[in-house]
């Protein structure tokens, strides 16, 4: 069943009981989801996140007793969708908020959503969203961009900051080289120049970057350009679908270099195509446990994950952990607002205001603590830099093979980096 029709058969359900409301009596919610474009195999996790804790939300009683009405598209990663979508959103029946994704589209319409007072919950981590104000001069206003997690800035800064220290640790003489690796696109160009700059703070000795497209290829040249270049460190700013490719290629290459992943870099699904290219890898978490991790709130997840999986057997990856996170995020936001004059986006702006280190109620030790000031839109500073370990073959279920140990995510280091102000928007 797809999404669409799943909502549709729950909208018909409510209105065969009787229970169907009028249209004043919902709370519209825009949600841009890639399921078919060139991040959607972690657009397709993170989207039915969205999509499943809000039919959630409403089988529990709504928000302020009133219903979620979801609008789900698929905008294949393609910013003149997003737009179009962006103007049926603001439009006569304006949203409450918009649950977004990529880094060009959020980018483009940070100006329109502050103009029209939407709050915009993406899925684009880009540093530029953290500045509501604007006033550190590296970016404009985004006054009602909101996200969950570190931003790709701040994780990439743990990464290199934990790979200064893993040099020191092998003992290993001289400067140590690190690169940038991505597609020369606005997702993985975020980080890059705030990344770069604390490497070479640090003593790394920077190298020109190596671009690979979004989507999966051969990228033997690259593998090639990376082996001669004698980097020792490597950053991948893509999704996975094509770091898979890259990881596989140099592994047959012979490349000897630790590869630092993005947030979207890698993920359990990754670590399986990938198999044992992929051992090694040194990536962020945004959430406190992995899927059928130990912690009280993994059994509100589990619950939710029932709505799209009846039978409760799919392995969730990351993704899917953190989409539940900023969704309910949104939720508690929207709920102040409704109970504070009303949910009208201005409102569900200021909800997210109105608690320090917070976590949405039922997800305790799942959804890291985070904090939003109308100054500061840097919810969190806390990394967890975790690991990829594969150790053997990786046909077969998911589900087995994160149970048998084949496959693990080991974690690393927490990273607390500065809240330095010359690092907001950047």
């Amino acid at each position: 069943m797809t999404m669409n029709s799943l909502l549709s058969t729950a909208s018909l359900a409510f209105a065969i009981a009787g229970f169907a409301a009028p249209a004043q009596a919902q709370i519209a919610i825009g949600h841009l989801a890639d399921y078919s474009g060139a991040t959607s195999e972690v657009g397709q996790p993170y989207g039915q996140a969205v999509a499943d804790t809000f039919a959630w939300i409403n089988k529990n009683g709504g928000i302020g007793g009133k219903q979620v009405a979801l609008d789900s598209n698929d905008y294949g990663y393609q910013v003149p969708r997003a737009i179009a979508l962006y103007k049926k959103w603001s439009g006569g029946d304006k949203v409450a908020a918009i649950m977004g994704w990529g880094t060009a589209d959020t980018e483009a319409l940070t100006g329109f959503v502050a103009q029209d007072k939407i709050p915009y919950v993406s899925a684009s981590y880009a540093a530029a969203l953290t500045d509501p104000e604007g006033t550190s001069g590296k970016a404009k206003p985004a006054p009602y961009n909101f996200f969950y997690g570190p931003s790709y800035s701040d994780a990439m800064r743990a990464l290199v900051t934990w790979a200064a220290e893993d040099w020191k640790a092998k003992g290993k003489p001289g400067k140590p080289k690190f690169v940038h690796m991505g597609a020369n696109h606005p997702y993985p160009n975020a980080p890059k120049a705030a990344g770069e700059a604390l490497a070479a703070e640090l003593g790394f000795e920077v190298l020109p970057p190596i671009v690979f497209a979004l989507t999966p290829g051969d990228y033997s040249a690259q593998c090639l350009s990376l082996k001669s270049s004698g980097a020792n460190y490597a950053y991948l700013g893509n999704t996975s679908g094509s770091n898979i490719s890259v990881l596989k290629a140099c592994k047959a290459a012979g490349v000897d270099v630790q590869f630092l992943g993005n947030v979207w870099g890698m993920d359990e699904n990754a670590a399986k195509a990938a198999a044992d290219a992929a051992d090694g890898v040194v990536f962020p978490l945004r959430t406190a446990v992995i899927w059928g991790g130990n912690a009280p709130g993994m059994k509100t997840v589990m619950e939710i994950s029932k709505m799209s999986d009846a039978s409760g057997k799919a392995y969730r990856p990351v993704h899917y952990i953190a989409g539940v996170c900023s969704a309910l995020y949104t939720r508690e936001a929207l709920d102040w607002a409704a109970k504070n004059g009303g949910a009208t986006g201005e409102n569900v702006a200021k909800g997210f205001y109105q608690k320090k280190d917070w976590v949405p109620s039922g997800m305790d030790g799942v959804c890291n603590p985070s904090t939003w000031t109308d100054k500061d839109h840097r919810g969190t500073l806390k990394v967890d830099l975790y690991r990829t370990k594969v150790s053997g073959a990786t046909d077969g279920d998911l589900n087995d093979l994160m149970a048998k140990g084949t496959i693990k995510l080991e974690k690393v280091k927490t990273v607390e980096l500065p809240r330095k102000p010359e690092w907001l928007g950047w």
